[in-house]
């Protein structure tokens, strides 16, 4: 496969909001990546599973009745994202409090459980004072509905945690859900680029919405599948990696090496990005993104064997 063509940015008209990683086109490109490498077994057991999620219609119409499992598979990516905007789910805030905070009982959560999608690893380039992101997040979530999924615990809770896993495997593959900067402007961190600003006042777009948006902004479900193939394989040897905790630590490294580099300086900000940081940081979530793909699909394979 071949790497897709730079995408352009509209840096200073986009407000940041509520960043998460990646936007919905990047979950499914990873997403589509993923289902390309599932086995027969994994994919017909996804399938089932994906059917008792209440948005399965939406994610599926228009499509094929062949196509219609990849297109469920990929679109279900965002849905960690999406019950954000369900009136029936409640915002329980960016810091997990009390026991519900890490609950595993299926869709009868109404819970956004933000604090999810992210494991902050403190770092300071200027000595000021760090500190460590809360349990429950990314790492201990991945590994409690994969453990899960390969259990004998209900469908309805595996098809819950299958979700959440095809989402959060790619958010832990975006550098910036790895980390939280620390410096003398920013003494309680950066909240992963989401307070670092880029361009000049009164722009707002912020360091965490450019690595979101890296694949574009579109939300065309067939979009994503057929950009997905043009995306390199991952390097080999990547998908053997089953350490959750190691990759993100490899996210964490390629924060500090490639997003935090000029001219991203030191404190929040405005920065303006020049075009050599826009073509390093999309190889950068090119190969995030095969990575990802090919490790979600080895991690569904195994729990669905």
């Amino acid at each position: 496969m071949k790497a897709k063509a730079i995408l352009p940015f509209a840096f200073c008209l986009l407000s940041a909001g509520d960043a998460s990683a990646w936007n919905l086109r990047g979950h499914m490109e990873i997403a589509a990546i993923a289902w390309d490498q599932l086995t027969p077994r994994a994919k017909a057991r996804v399938s089932q599973l994906l059917r008792l999620n209440p948005d399965y219609d939406h994610w599926v119409e228009g499509f094929s009745s062949r196509e219609k499992s990849k297109a469920a598979f990929t679109r279900a990516a965002g849905w960690a994202d999406d019950i954000k905007k369900k009136d029936d789910y409640t915002d329980d805030g960016e810091k997990p409090s009390g026991p519900d905070s890490a609950r595993n009982i299926g869709y009868r959560d109404k819970l956004m459980h933000r604090y999810w999608h992210y494991k902050d690893i403190p770092f300071s380039p200027d000595g000021t004072q760090t500190h460590d992101g809360p349990e429950p997040n990314a790492e201990t979530q991945i590994i409690t509905f994969r453990n899960a999924l390969a259990s004998e615990a209900s469908d309805d809770v595996r098809s819950y945690d299958l979700v959440w896993l095809l989402h959060l495997v790619g958010d832990v593959h975006q550098p910036l859900h790895a980390t939280s900067r620390f410096t003398q402007d920013l003494p309680d961190g950066d909240r992963g680029g989401n307070d670092v600003k880029l361009c000049e006042r009164p722009c707002r777009n912020e360091l965490h919405a450019f690595w979101d948006n890296l694949f574009g902004t579109g939300t065309s479900t067939r979009a994503a599948i057929n950009a997905a193939r043009k995306v390199d394989d991952a390097p080999a040897g990547s998908a053997a990696n089953e350490d959750v905790h190691a990759w993100i630590v490899e996210s964490f490294e390629l924060a500090k090496s490639d997003v935090y580099k000029p001219p991203i300086g030191v404190g929040g900000g405005p920065f303006t990005i020049t075009d050599t940081y826009k073509r390093k940081a999309k190889a950068v979530a090119n190969e995030r993104a095969a990575i990802a793909g090919a490790r979600l699909a080895k991690l569904l394979n195994n729990a669905l064997q």
